[in-house]
């Protein structure tokens, strides 16, 4: 038995394998990249000094409550259905980002809950959150 080394048939390669060749470009890429940033963190910038504040506008809260007898309050003030629609489209004309935080009793009716989130819906107010405690 003799050892052998290669096929005659067998042909020399003649590509070269450039897979580990990208990865390490990759490396010394990120690398690089990493190192340049920390070298460099900013640009020095001369930005003109202003003397204009910020003044917070805190948006209207309207506190609209349901409670378990399909009562219905504007703050504590109990309203009906009908005035409660009077109210909210005079608010939705006078303040345009008016909320309404809507608190209802845990035994209230949902029917009394889609009523009043419709009334808003009409008034043309979308900005509306519900309160539980």
């Amino acid at each position: 038995m003799a050892f052998q080394l290669g096929d005659d048939d067998m042909q020399a390669m003649n590509e070269i394998n450039l897979i580990p060749l990208i990865d390490i470009m990759l490396v010394l890429m990120i690398i690089f990249l990493v190192t340049a940033s920390v070298l460099n963190p900013s640009v020095p910038l001369d930005l003109p000094q202003t003397s204009a504040a910020v003044q917070p506008v805190e948006p209207k809260v309207i506190q609209i409550s349901i409670d378990k007898d399909a009562g219905v309050f504007w703050d504590e003030e109990p309203l009906t259905l009908q005035q409660l629609r009077t109210r909210l489209a005079e608010e939705s004309q006078s303040h345009s980002d008016a909320s309404i935080h809507l608190r209802a009793d845990k035994e209230a009716r949902y029917e009394t809950v889609a009523q009043v989130l419709a009334l808003a819906s009409e008034a043309e107010m979308t900005k509306i959150a519900f309160i539980s405690e």
